[in-house]
């Protein structure tokens, strides 16, 4: 046999180094991989020439590939293996392991790891049962030297990954291991411990002597890995074994976090260990490095960090070198600070819990190098330590406590600095900028990390300030009038002098703006009326108002702070003027007079925020605004009187507001004549007999806007811009009237008023909207516009368009971002003008008017009521109009009509106009829906299954072709969620299960258990009054099983979890009592397991369908005998089980023995398992196949006893005479 093994070897080192030679061509490599490949599946003999290739001899690659025979050998083959070839092979791994390697520091990595994986191989196939000698082996190869010890380690902590993390092995045999680790801890701790401590003290002794490098840093790569292992364990052992012994292993590592080639991998431990979660009595100890000492070493650790990675980023020399060092430090200081966040939330849990843990007497230091990591140059570092400061200013007692008052003070200041916009990875004019350079990818990165970092800054600082609203007061008005007086910086010389968005100025007003903000709003909820500052509040509004700038950036920023300041002018009424002005002036703001040239971003953000400033007031101040209304109404009418002063959107704003405060009136017919005068001009445009035939015409309609026309350039006159300007401008004011528009909130005003004409049968009041008058007599020709939008997507229309608006009812660029779910660029420069091409601001123009014409007809119904219900043919009119021309209207125009039009429909409607007007136009449209969903998942999974197959085309196919498709892609997936999300609101009302207690006080075996999905019995979800009136047309009921049983194999996750629990069964079940067909049964319960088929690989998608399928099977089995024959038809389903199963469900016999939910779900679960599908990555892998072995660990039946024997004993011993012994 040496003979053909030596041959065979000689062939297969031939053919390793073809394969990794670079000089190899592809003919020949893939030779030789095929070569090697059969060799492992066929040869007789691969355990020797795995062996042999094994030598110390042979090269590493070489080695890698004999111990890769032999890791296939073990994987595949065991199970027929003879007990004596197992023996042999586990003793010869042994050997491997105790003298086939090099030292430690020359082994190459990938064979210790090939190494680890053939033991962990063996044994999770044979330990403990038939080797339960293998820990004391393993500890015994750690007295051989440096290189075993590092083995063993390396094999324990890859047991401990297979066996708990990544769970790669059957549910016995992970059971029988981790419970015989668990019997076992106190050993392997003590042991890894032991080992531990001896490698450190060995490193530190050979570290200080001369000439003994190599012995250090054997001992160091040891230390090294029993950290790594621990690691391992750390993260799911009871807490117990972490806090055992006082605590020690904590103490160790604390005291390795001061030295440099251990303190990372002993703060990743440490980090673990204070992170576990448990119950809190087991938690307790953890206090223990709240304690002077265990504080000092992780403090003085991170100081040493800090100043390391400074001294060796300053270092001239030896460059690339530094950069290492400088991650390495920087690292290090991270998990630190993850450490004391950790600590901090141990605090806030056990602190006032029912186990009485004490305020740290130290908790001064603790907080003060928590803040020194809030004050550190990183803004990563930074950030991660938000979330605690926010659970302590929330901690009912600890925020009370004087420390952490008094480090709120701090945190404030801090925060102030840290709101600061600096550190783009780019720029080199901050501290920051070096670390972000490490952090993020690029600025656009580091803006998006920012933009959320600020937003949980405010967060913290609102906390911070039900604490202290005072003195969070004064430090915001103290910095708002140091910015007012601060020149303006504008960092580089542009054009005009004005800033850019990373000018000094403008993020120093960025930031001062969230502070204002956060402070101002809590300042109002948390102090009573009397301690306000008002006096200081009105000057720091006097301030803000009487400041002048024509930077745009800055202004925007002035605007922000008059509406957070605006709470304080409430109680100094003869403000308001000034504050209007200020914004009136914003409204009409200009860089540049008179210039024809496109308006920049920065300007159009400033006029919006004017806008939306004075909505807001408007909004939240009603009463308070209502003297100036005249004022108001005056200066808005003479805005108005210059068409082209103001954009269409920022007119309807200034009418949003009026209509806002005209609320105030509270007399519906006061109300009712100034709306008619509002929307005088917009009423005879809208009506004329000119806009009647363009709205219901379409081909006059594109003639109208210039559709059918060559694009004009900006700033040329231009007929069709006017009259999309005006189109646009008559649709925006119907949308605010509509939007604004309302009765009192109070039922005795809205009574005195004349708001209330009657009550429902149920005694509810009858409301009528002041603009029910002017926006019905406006209707008709609003749902000719939506008709005629419809039309334009039929080819005739199509037809109509100009070459250069042929690609106007395309998606725009922002929507094709969103739909894709690529980020936004948030750096565009805001000084630039905003030029736009005809064919995007005609892109711009359709799409509003479109989203807008349905946000007019979603609002009717609630600003309406029964005005609107009451139209004599609605649900003709509206499929008519909204309905028409369904099937050339695309994707992306669809979603409007389902979520903004019919999803606010249904939400809104009275009971009463169900079945006159929701049940004819859902029915209809579900039906339409389904047909078109159904042709479009055919399309996506032929696409997919063809994939394979046009290898050669894909690859000439255009990148913009594969675009497409993926936006088509998405775009249905859009759709089809927004039909079942319809479908859903329509006919499901939601029971939300109470929560189950505390979750970080789960035990370890619960946390396991909970981290499987297992929904409950039987859902809880019920039909809404909608549903039942639906589910009454035989038709429309249909029409939703059919939906939701059919989305179930739709590829899509989310739709298919959300429908299988929720709205499958809910649906499925009214029809439980009935006559159902046989056919539609087995349909019914097919379209689950076609579900399970496509989805089953994801757990939760599995859980949901499992549960969804043993529900109809257990209802309907007893009836329908053909479910036994789909179930029959599933791939390897064991027949026998399946009999077992129905036996026990279709047995009637009330002392029959009943099987638990769980256990019934499990065997449910096992019959189904042939119909899940594997995901793609997994349909070509070999199968791994361990086998159970006898289990070790069979729970004993208690022994049955008579009930009154056992009693009758009990009750002599208690009588029975006592030896007096006394």
């Amino acid at each position: 046999m040496a003979e053909p093994v030596a041959a065979m070897c000689d062939q297969l080192i031939k053919a390793v180094n073809v394969m990794m030679d670079s000089e190899s061509s592809q003919v020949y490599r893939l030779e030789a991989l095929k070569f090697c490949e059969e060799f492992k599946e066929k040869c007789p003999f691969c355990v020797p020439c795995g062996l042999q290739l094994a030598d110390k001899s042979q090269t590493a690659i070489v080695r890698h590939f004999g111990l890769q025979i032999l890791e296939h050998v073990i994987k595949f083959r065991w199970n027929d293996m003879e007990q004596q070839e197992k023996f042999q092979l586990k003793n010869y791994a042994m050997i491997l392991l105790s003298t086939g390697t090099h030292s430690i520091l020359e082994e190459e990595s990938h064979i210790k790891d090939v190494l680890s994986r053939i033991m962990v191989e063996m044994i999770k196939r044979e330990w403990p049962q038939h080797w339960p000698d293998m820990l004391k082996e393993m500890e015994t190869l750690t007295s051989m030297g440096e290189a075993q010890t590092e083995l063993v380690m390396l094999i324990l902590l890859r047991l401990a990954e297979d066996v708990i993390t990544f769970q790669t092995l059957p549910a016995q045999r992970r059971r029988d291991i981790q419970q015989t680790l668990t019997q076992n801890m106190d050993s392997i701790f003590s042991f890894l411990l032991t080992i531990l401590q001896l490698n450190v003290d060995q490193y530190r002794k050979e570290k200080r002597t001369t000439g003994h490098e190599f012995q250090a840093k054997a001992h160091c790569r040891v230390a090294v890995a029993t950290l790594n292992t621990l690691a391992g364990y750390i993260d799911w052992v009871a807490l117990g074994h972490i806090t055992n012994d006082n605590c020690r292993l904590l103490e160790m590592l604390c005291l390795l976090l001061s030295e440099p080639g251990l303190q990372l991998e002993a703060a990743e431990c440490l980090l673990i260990a204070v992170s576990r979660k448990g119950k809190l009595e087991d938690r307790k100890p953890l206090m223990l490095l709240f304690d002077d000492v265990a504080m000092h070493y992780i403090l003085s650790a991170a100081q040493t960090a800090d100043g390391a990675a400074i001294c060796s980023r300053t270092s001239p020399t030896q460059l690339d070198q530094s950069v290492g060092v400088v991650e390495r430090h920087y690292t290090f200081l991270k998990r630190l600070c993850q450490v004391l966040c950790a600590l901090g939330g141990q605090l806030c849990s056990l602190v006032g819990s029912d186990v009485e843990v004490e305020v740290p007497a130290n908790l001064i230091k603790f907080t003060e190098a928590f803040l020194a990591f809030t004050t550190h140059p990183s803004q990563f570092l930074r950030s991660s330590t938000q979330m605690t400061w926010g659970s302590l200013f929330r901690h009912e007692i600890l925020s009370k406590d004087p420390v952490v008052v008094e480090m709120t003070v701090k945190y404030l200041r801090a925060t102030m600095k840290n709101l600061v916009k600096t550190g783009f990875p780019s720029k080199n004019d901050n501290p920051s900028c070096e670390y972000s350079r490490v952090d993020f990818d690029s600025d656009e990165d580091f803006n998006f990390f920012f933009n959320s970092f600020r937003a949980q800054q405010g967060d913290v600082v609102r906390l911070a300030c039900r604490i202290i609203p005072l003195e969070a007061f004064q430090i915001a008005a103290e910095l708002l009038h140091y910015q007012i007086i601060s020149p303006i910086d504008t960092g580089s010389k542009t054009a005009e002098g004005l800033c850019s968005i990373i000018s000094p100025s403008v993020v120093q007003w960025e930031a001062m703006t969230v502070f204002t903000e956060s402070v101002v709003g809590q300042l109002f909820k948390n102090l009573e009326e009397e301690k306000l500052p008002v006096d200081q509040g009105m000057e720091l509004v006097q301030a803000v108002l009487n400041f002048d700038t024509r930077d745009p950036l800055i202004l925007s920023c002035v605007l922000s702070n008059v509406s957070a300041l605006f709470p304080f002018v409430t109680h100094r009424p003869h403000f308001l003027p000034q504050v209007l002005y200020k914004l009136f002036a914003a409204l009409t703001f200009e860089v540049v007079e008179e210039s024809k040239v496109p308006r920049t971003r920065a300007v159009k953000n400033v006029r919006r925020h004017a806008c939306s400033s004075i909505i807001k007031m408007c909004r939240d101040y009603p009463h308070f605004v209502l003297p100036c209304f005249e004022m108001l109404y005056t200066h808005v009418k003479k805005l108005l009187s210059n068409e082209a002063l103001l954009t269409q959107m920022e007119k309807s704003a200034l009418m949003e507001a009026l209509v806002l405060i005209s609320n105030q009136f509270k007399d519906y017919h006061r109300q009712q004549a100034f709306l008619e005068e509002l929307m005088a001009s917009v009423a005879a445009r809208w009506t004329s007999d000119e806009m009647r035939r363009v709205l219901w015409d379409p081909a006059l309609f594109l003639s109208f806007v210039g559709a059918d026309q060559p694009g004009s350039e900006p700033g040329q006159d231009d007929a069709s811009a006017i009259n999309r300007t005006r189109l646009s401008f008559c649709v925006y004011t119907i949308l605010g009237v509509v939007k604004r528009a309302r009765w009192p909130a109070d039922l005795e005003e809205a009574k005195a008023g004349g708001f209330v004409v009657g009550l429902t049968p149920s005694g509810a009041p009858i409301y009528r909207n002041p603009c029910a008058p002017q926006v019905l007599a406006l209707l008709p020709n609003l749902l000719a516009l939506i008709r005629t939008l419809n039309s334009l997507f039929m080819p005739e229309n199509m037809a109509r368009l100009s070459e250069t608006f042929s690609k106007t009812y395309d998606l725009m660029d922002v929507e094709k971002n969103i739909v894709l779910g690529l980020p936004q660029q948030h750096l565009e420069n805001p000084d630039s003008p905003v030029y736009k091409s005809s064919l995007e601001r005609m892109q711009g123009f359709f799409f509003t008017l479109y989203d807008n014409s349905f946000h007019v007809l979603g609002g009717a119904g609630v600003s309406l009521q029964q005005d609107f219900y009451t139209i004599q043919g609605l649900a003709e009119q509206i499929v008519g109009s909204a309905f028409s021309s369904l099937d050339h209207v695309p994707d992306h125009r669809l979603r409007p009509i389902l979520r903004v039009f019919l999803k606010q429909l249904v939400l809104s409607c009275p009971q009463d106009y169900y079945d006159s007007l929701l049940c004819p136009l859902l029915g209809p449209l579900l039906t339409y829906m389904l047909q078109r969903l159904n042709v479009k998942w055919q399309i996506i999974n032929q696409r997919s299954s063809m994939n394979g197959e046009d290898e050669e085309e894909e690859q000439v196919c255009e990148e913009s072709q594969v675009t497409q498709e993926m936006l088509d892609e998405h775009l249905v997936r859009l759709v089809t969620r927004e039909v079942l999300d319809l479908l859903t609101v329509s006919c499901i009302s939601r029971k939300v299960p109470e929560p189950a207690g505390n979750k970080e006080e789960l035990d370890e075996e619960e946390s396991m258990e909970s981290s499987q999905v297992v929904p409950s019995a039987q859902p809880t979800d019920e039909l809404t009054e909608l549903g039942k009136c639906l589910v009454k047309h035989e038709d429309i009921y249909m029409t939703l099983l059919t939906i939701s049983f059919t989305a179930l194999s739709w590829k899509d996750t989310s739709n298919c979890h959300r429908t299988a629990s929720m709205v499958c069964w809910t649906l499925l079940r009214q029809v439980l009592g009935g006559n159902l067909l046989a056919e539609a049964v087995t349909w019914f319960y097919t379209s689950v397991l076609r579900g399970l088929q496509m989805h089953g690989q994801h757990e939760v998608c599995n859980s949901t369908l499992t549960l969804l399928a043993m529900l109809i099977y257990e209802n309907l089995r007893p009836g329908y005998m053909e479910l036994r024959g789909v179930m029959s038809q599933i791939p390897n389903i064991n027949l026998d089980a399946l009999d077992q199963y129905d036996h026990r469900l279709l047995d009637t016999n009330p002392n029959a023995h009943k099987v638990g939910d769980k256990k019934r779900k499990d065997q449910f679960k096992k019959l189904l398992a042939g119909t899940v599908g594997k995901p793609l990555g997994q349909q070509f892998k070999k199968e791994v196949h361990i086998r159970n072995l006898p289990s070790l660990f069979k729970k004993t039946k208690p022994e049955k006893k008579d009930i009154l024997d056992s009693e009758t004993s009990v009750l002599a011993d208690l009588f029975s005479p006592l030896e007096d012994k006394l």
